[in-house]
């Protein structure tokens, strides 16, 4: 049977996302992204494609580390400013029936009884369609603001997120059973408070002590679940948690080793290796024959900020490039001598090291497109080509479409390659019926009973 396209838009609350620049095109219309149309018409555009969410990554904190500053952040618009992307899934819900929302949340920075509130409330107005990108954050910038000196160390921050889950798992799962809302008008009962249970945890981090999950059980009880970590502790802690985990690599072979990787990892977690779902970053620039689809490439490229995506690489690198000459070799010794410790608390997937042996003048050099993702440029044919290219050869499961020009990145794809991708028999037809994890996954609207959260159920 062939695998069908799991297919996400990649997208942020703010200005400037990935390919930094491009919101100076004539076209792209992100400047908009502080009004209610500009999400309604996106929602209703990607559910018109039938994609089966969209992604909207976020920040807590400023890309501040260039230059030791934010000139070239607010200049180009790099994730700045950026909104809080909660606030635009009801608005997207009350404009759809099927689109689900994956939303990015940086744990460190939140409480587990208010937030878990937050997401069972957005899973109702939704009607089950909430998801969360579990992430622990990597700014430094992000920390100073909540009051911290530093960033927390790399895997500190994960030994925080798994004591997180564990009472959010109890807040969802296991405080309201299934049946406790009664809404009896007759009786006047509305929820039977025997089985509506107290919720206790003492943790080395969180806390909770004799409190009740404020929200009613919700459609899925607990959204979703996305992990995006690169690293190997941030793959453990996709295994145990995750169901949708969005990686990538710099060529097919590596993402192909990462994808095996947390597929192994699931199974020595109890879990089944296809129990999680991968995405890889996509980006497509397409258009009705090769020569226009390189012309629109090339017009494309020449509002994109080469200087907008350093900005966004060195602080998640958490190094300042412009302590380097322009043709000066960066070396692993120079950057343990500027940043000690850097590597402890950025772990060693952000630390720099695809920086070594590199120059600034290089590393611009890689930035024409306003980032360091590549572009597929070419004719629906050729687009839908190498889409099937990347899940023969590396069993991923879906793509986050990042946007160029907003909106049209996700018209043309979908109007050019989503049929294309049809004909092939790579892409659904329709939407199934039900909850985000039962249209993603063909089964029910819940955690699946192996996962780690189901030994917190007081309900079956």
């Amino acid at each position: 049977m062939t695998k069908k396209i799991r297919l996400n838009a990649f997208n942020m609350n703010c200005v400037g996302h990935i390919h930094h620049g491009l919101w100076k095109h004539p076209r792209d219309n992100s400047t908009d992204y502080n009004k209610p149309e500009y999400w309604t018409e996106l929602a209703k555009l990607l559910e018109r494609g039938l994609f089966d969410g969209i992604f909207l990554a976020d920040i807590v904190g400023v890309y501040d580390v260039l230059g030791d500053g934010i000139e070239a952040t607010a200049r180009e618009a790099v994730q700045l400013p950026v909104n809080d992307p909660l606030y635009v899934v009801p608005l997207m819900a009350q404009a759809t029936k099927h689109l689900g929302f994956g939303v990015t949340c940086n744990l460190t920075y939140e409480q587990p009884y208010l937030f878990a509130r937050r997401l069972a409330t957005l899973d109702h107005l939704s009607n089950g369609r909430i998801g969360w990108n579990i992430v622990t954050g990597y700014l430094d910038s992000a920390a100073r603001a909540m009051g911290l000196k530093q960033q927390i160390d790399h895997d500190d921050r994960y030994d925080r997120g798994d004591d997180f889950m564990e009472v959010f798992y109890k807040l969802l799962e296991g405080s309201w059973e299934d049946d406790a809302v009664l809404k009896d008008k007759l009786r006047g009962i509305y929820a039977d408070p025997k089985k509506i249970h107290r919720v206790y945890h003492d943790g080395p981090y969180y806390k909770v002590d004799g409190v009740y999950n404020l929200t009613e059980p919700s459609p899925q009880r607990t959204p979703v679940l996305y992990q995006a970590g690169a690293s190997q502790r941030g793959n453990e802690f996709a295994a145990r948690h995750a169901e949708c985990v969005f990686t990538g690599g710099p060529t097919r072979e590596a993402l192909a080793k990462g994808i095996t990787n947390i597929r192994k990892l699931a199974v020595e977690a109890g879990r089944q290796a296809n129990d999680i779902l991968v995405f890889s970053g996509l980006t497509v620039v397409v258009d009705t024959n090769e020569k226009a689809a390189q012309e629109k490439y090339e017009d494309y490229k020449q509002y994109a900020s080469a200087e907008g995506s350093l900005a966004h690489m060195c602080s998640g690198a958490a190094i300042d490039l412009e302590r380097f000459g322009l043709d000066e070799e960066i070396t692993a010794e120079k950057l343990e001598v500027m940043y000690p410790g850097r590597i402890k608390r950025t772990g060693n997937a952000r630390g720099g090291r695809f920086l070594e042996g590199t120059t600034r003048r290089q590393l611009l050099a890689t930035r024409g497109f306003g980032a360091q993702n590549s572009a597929i440029v070419g004719t629906p044919s050729q687009v839908a080509d190498e889409i099937a290219k990347y899940v023969a050869e590396t069993d991923v499961d879906g793509f986050n479409l990042t946007r160029t020009v907003a909106p049209e990145t996700y018209r043309e794809f979908i109007d050019l390659v989503i049929p294309e991708l049809q004909t092939r028999g790579l892409y659904k037809e329709a939407y199934e019926e039900g909850t985000l994890r039962q249209k993603l996954f063909g089964q029910g609207a819940k955690l699946h009973d192996n996962h780690t959260a189901a030994q917190y159920r007081t309900w079956k």
